[in-house]
């Protein structure tokens, strides 16, 4: 296996990983979203966003570097900054009662 097949290999298997990060993250996001509108729970609405954050910045450094051209060190950090915002607001659902 050559350099360049090993990259692809690589690359295709991250878009693979990626992908279903996406999916059962927006799974989980659905789940909390609609347990908040049957209970009117403001914890679980701070879940489902704290988790579709945390979701949405699993995947943006990728998307913003292969479609916008972003570089890749501003993706990260991006996608850095919503992961992190993401968990506080999740520490935070989790604190509130």
């Amino acid at each position: 296996m050559s350099f360049h097949d090993a990259g692809t290999s690589i690359a295709i298997t991250l878009a693979v990983v990626k992908t279903l990060i996406l999916l059962v993250g927006s799974l989980i996001t659905f789940l909390a979203f609609k347990a908040y509108r049957r209970t009117r729970q403001r914890a679980l609405r701070l879940l489902a966003v704290g988790f579709g954050l945390v979701t949405l910045g699993l995947v943006l450094a990728g998307l913003l570097y292969e479609i916008l051209g972003v570089s890749l060190m501003t993706g990260i950090l991006l996608e850095s900054l919503l992961m992190l915002a993401g968990f506080v607001i999740i520490a935070y659902s989790l604190y509130v009662t």
